[in-house]
């Protein structure tokens, strides 16, 4: 869900730079971007002021954490870990920057790639440590993280072992072999279940 409002987020942005003016600037690659992504040129030159001026403060050829612009703290005040987090999903190469190639190959995953590569993107967010498992601890980070962000201003007030139950849950439906940790395959099959699931109900009620 917090993946869904920054991305909503987004979109909206990009939508309402669509109908300004037509952007003059040309990133480098340009057509090679737009072969390996989802977007269009236009929507790719929209892209990249957003990389510049709204997500992150510009560094030179790439952001480099912590420079991500205070836009991001004027909705979620509270998101100091959870961008930390953000930011390390994006940076792929675990250099401490992202440049805009970067950036966009990610984004053209979470708003317009398959069920399966978001699913992929999100396990990678929630590996922390990126060993290709997600233990309880990096989940309890990533879910502490998302409450401090969210927490205050839901309604009702969350209770303050949340997080914990949260992660119980969590390991309960995914941790198939009750290893102790998630493996990709896990994660992709037990999100799956859920949505054959509610996909299920769907037809029902609409019958």
């Amino acid at each position: 869900m917090h993946l869904n409002i920054s991305m909503s987020f987004l979109l909206d942005k990009i939508e309402d730079e669509l109908e300004m003016t037509t952007v003059c600037y040309r990133p480098e690659g340009l057509e090679q971007l737009e072969a390996q992504t989802n977007f269009t040129k236009r929507e790719l030159q929209v892209l990249y002021r957003g990389f510049k001026n709204c997500i992150f403060y510009y560094h030179p050829s790439a952001v480099q954490y912590p420079n991500y612009s205070p836009v991001f703290h004027s909705f979620y005040p509270d998101a100091s870990m959870y961008a930390h987090y953000l930011f390390n999903a994006f940076d792929t190469a675990q250099t401490g920057s992202v440049k805009f190639e970067g950036f966009v190959m990610a984004l053209s995953t979470l708003l317009r790639g398959t069920v399966h590569e978001k699913l992929r993107w999100t396990f990678n967010l929630y590996d922390i440590n990126k060993d290709g498992y997600i233990n309880k601890e990096e989940m309890m980070d990533i879910v502490k993280a998302i409450y401090d962000m969210m927490g205050k201003y839901t309604y009702p007030v969350l209770k303050q072992d949340a997080p914990r139950l949260h992660v119980e849950v969590f390991f309960q439906k995914m941790d198939k072999n009750k290893d102790g940790v998630v493996t990709l395959d896990e994660f992709i099959e037990s999100c799956q279940e859920v949505r054959t699931f509610l996909l299920s109900v769907q037809l029902i009620l609409h019958y």
